[in-house]
This record gives structure tokens, sequence and C-alpha cells, in this order.
């Protein structure tokens, strides 16, 4: 696997993924093991040492969009964005609901009658 740190627009990430050196320092600051959070993320241990050492060589910066980062997460989304949200939610949750008590009466029934076999 490839160990690099890349930046696509993105902010800097690891090579072949998604995942960016500020999501790693989300893990970080809980006090996360690199192998853990290699392992959580699917990553390779170099990976995420890869991303421990960029952040390391740019603390001054990775702190500040961190911050930025953070602060944006704590205002939410914009009134307009949170109005679409909360139609899509009111639209899907009834067919959610509705899907989720089927699929447990089907595991409640199966559970009752061990093979999907009726008595």
């Amino acid at each position: 696997m490839n160990a690099a740190i890349v930046d696509r627009g993105r902010g800097p990430q690891i090579a072949g993924t998604r995942i960016t050196v500020f999501d790693i320092m989300d893990y970080l600051r809980l006090g996360w093991h690199h192998t853990a959070i290699a392992a959580w993320l699917r990553l390779s241990s170099a990976q995420v040492l890869a991303a421990m050492k960029y952040i390391e060589e740019h603390k001054e910066y990775c702190e500040e969009e961190y911050k930025f980062i953070l602060e944006r997460e704590a205002r939410g989304n914009p009134p307009e964005i949170q109005a679409k949200l909360d139609a899509i939610h009111a639209k899907w949750a009834p067919i959610w609901e509705a899907r989720r008590k089927a699929h447990q009466q089907e595991r409640d029934g199966n559970a009752r009658h061990p093979g999907g076999q009726q008595q």
C-alpha cells in the first residue's frame, strides 16, 4: 500500500484513499494508537504513520485547518440545506420504519421457527 500524503483539492489525504490527515487527527485526539486507527479505517500502519508524520511536519497548518473544520462542524448546516435534509427525512422516515418493522417481524418469526419452517 502507498503511504504517501497527497492533496487533490480537498486537503492532504492518504494516497489511494479519501481519508484526510484531519480524519486521522480525530482519532489521535481521542488517544487512539496508530495500529488501532489503521485497523478501524482499514489502512496499513505505514499509511497512518505517514499521516502522523505529515501532521507533525505541518503542525501549524494542520492545527489551524483542524480548528476551522471543528468550528464549521459545530455551526451545523445552513438553514436552506437543513430544510432540504429535514424534507428528505420526513419523506423517507415512514418507509424506513416500515422496513425496520418488517425485518424485525421476519427475524422474530425465524427465531420461533428455526430453519424458516412453519409448524
